[in-house]
């Protein structure tokens, strides 16, 4: 029986991706496009022909789509008024499926990477993908009779854990999956409850990944779209200017009408997209993604971060970071990305403290953030859209939306 269709829900909120959550999170861009063209291509690369996209109320997703290329695949859009459930976002897609369909994330730009595999398992009954976790109480996890996956039970409190596998958000059901859902669609487990009564009567096939795949909860989690980077030709447009002794090593795109200065180092993988301007004596040590319209100064350094459009920096260091749209950063900004004791780096999400699992952080800076000269972060913080902070600034703890942060004042300032 063959699989044809698919439903990728794009309608939730993201409180935990903020400051990068004013869009939705699938409309983050690496290489150039959206995450969720990339999820659409790779659907397109494993032969599904036919995608039914819920989004939210402000359809963003499809304006956004509207100026991307997806030859090859039909696409219909319903809207999920508010994101009350994971299983409300499903069943308003239910009239337009006719068949067996995958069902996704809008984010999961890998899935090229493992759709087939769980293509290639389908016989008619469910298809679970799996992949182990140190952290169980943060995700829908399997429980198994034998090697038979027979549940999923959602956030299980530390010592109560079914197994290590967590569920990685991509599924294949059967049509039937609607006839399982109960009275109340709106609740937040619903979707789960019905795929437990599905399987529990049909049982379900299972595919253990090797790696994780792109899972967006917290917005360092982008860093794991950055095997899409990696995976760039090494394309120099024609239209691009390239300065005296610029040296270039690896996978480097650089796009059309982009100037790179004089003496500047570009070793990959690393995307820099059009009209951008890279300064004289720059560094950029991959994996590096600047998106359209990036400015640089002189004697600036970048390092395995990833900047949305329009953002223009001086000069400085940036590294492990994660940039929003139209940012400006003043001369000699800094990022700290690491711990002096090399310890695991802990943000604060949501007011809790969240261990990120990494030992090399920078900063999360959400849109049109503004930086003072000689300002800086450190490892982990997270600062706000529309913040303002000041020279001289060093940012120790996260900053809210619409903030004026000045070290001078001890304190901040609302706008």
């Amino acid at each position: 029986m063959k699989v044809s269709q698919a439903v990728i829900l794009a309608g939730g909120e993201s409180s935990r991706f903020w400051p990068l959550n004013y869009r939705h999170k699938s409309l983050f861009k690496i290489t150039g496009k959206p995450l969720i063209w990339h999820a659409i291509e790779g659907l397109k690369k494993s032969g599904i022909n036919h995608a039914v996209i819920v989004q939210g109320p402000k359809k963003d997703i499809e304006k956004e789509l509207s100026l991307c290329s997806h030859k090859g695949l039909k696409i219909d859009y319903v809207v999920q008024p508010k994101p009350v459930s994971t299983g409300d976002a499903l069943w308003r897609a239910r009239k337009l499926i006719k068949g067996p369909f995958v069902m996704l994330g809008a984010h999961k730009a890998d899935v090229e990477s493992y759709l087939p595999a769980l293509l290639s398992k389908f016989k008619g009954r469910a298809v679970l993908s799996g992949v182990k976790t140190e952290s169980p109480w943060e995700f829908g996890m399997l429980k198994f009779k034998g090697k038979e996956a027979v549940k999923i039970i959602e956030n299980p409190r530390k010592g109560t854990e079914p197994s290590d596998i967590k569920t990685s958000e991509t599924y294949i059901f059967p049509k039937e999956i609607f006839d399982f859902y109960g009275k109340d669609i709106k609740k937040e487990d619903s979707l789960i409850d019905a795929v437990n009564l599905l399987i529990g009567k049909d049982g379900a096939d299972l595919v253990v990944l090797k790696k994780s795949p792109i899972s967006l909860k917290y917005p360092w989690n982008v860093f794991g779209a950055m095997d899409v980077v990696s995976d760039v030709r090494k394309i120099i447009s024609p239209k691009a200017s390239i300065g005296k002794n610029v040296v270039i090593r690896g996978r480097v795109f650089i796009g059309d009408n982009t100037v790179i200065g004089d003496n500047t180092v570009i070793s990959g993988p690393c995307f820099i997209g059009e009209n951008c301007k890279i300064g004289a004596n720059n560094v950029m040590r991959g994996p590096v993604n600047l998106e359209s319209g990036v400015v640089t100064g002189a004697f600036f350094e970048i390092k395995n971060s990833i900047v949305q459009e329009g953002t223009h920096f001086h000069s400085g260091y940036v590294g492990d970071s994660v940039i929003g749209r139209n940012c400006r950063f003043g001369a000699g900004f800094i990022t700290a990305n690491r711990r002096i004791d090399r310890g695991n780096i802990k943000s604060v999400v949501k007011g809790k403290k969240i261990d990120t699992g990494l030992n090399y952080l920078g900063a999360v800076i959400g849109d049109n953030a503004s930086f003072g000269i000689h300002s800086g972060t450190m490892p982990g913080v997270i600062v706000g859209s529309d913040s303002l902070v000041g020279p001289g600034t060093l940012v120790f703890k996260n900053i809210e939306d619409n903030v004026t942060f000045f070290t001078e004042f001890k304190g901040v300032v609302k706008k």
